[in-house]
C-alpha cells in the first residue's frame, strides 16, 4: 500500500524559509514519478515540482524557479521541498504525490497536504 507523509508546513513570513517532508512507503522510489502540487483557497490544484528519476525528468513550475527545490533521499524513500524566499502568493496545501506514470495522472496518489502560510 503506497502511503505518503507530508509535514513541516506552517506560518512563515514573506522572504522566510521552509522545508516540507513526505515520507513515502510501498512503492520502489525510483520507478515512479514524484512531485509536490499546491492548492490555494478557490484556486486549482497546480503542480510545483516533479521529477522521473528513471527517465532523468525534472520539472519545477515558472512561478517557484530560483526559489524552491525539489531534492530526495532514496535511503530514506523520503523526498523534500525546499522553499526560499517564499511569497504571499506561495500560500497553500501542500500536497506530495507519486505515481507509477507521470505527475499529476489520474493514478496518482495523494498525501493528506501541508498548510503553508506565508504572511506579508
Amino acid at each position: 500500500e503506497v502511503q505518503l507523509v507530508e509535514s513541516g508546513g506552517g506560518l512563515v513570513q514573506a522572504g522566510g524559509s521552509l522545508r516540507l517532508s513526505c515520507a513515502t512507503s510501498g512503492f520502489n522510489f525510483d520507478d515512479y514519478a514524484i512531485g509536490w502540487f499546491r492548492q490555494a483557497p478557490g484556486k486549482e490544484r497546480e503542480g510545483v515540482s516533479c521529477t522521473i528519476t528513471s527517465e532523468g525528468y525534472t520539472y519545477i513550475a515558472d512561478s517557484v524557479k530560483g526559489r524552491f527545490t525539489m531534492s530526495s533521499d532514496n535511503a530514506k524513500n523520503t523526498v523534500y521541498l525546499e522553499m526560499n524566499s517564499v511569497k504571499p502568493e506561495d500560500t497553500a496545501v501542500y500536497y506530495c504525490a507519486v505515481s507509477p506514470a507521470a505527475c499529476g495522472t489520474p493514478d496518482t496518489y495523494w498525501g493528506q497536504g501541508t498548510q503553508v502560510t506565508v504572511s506579508s
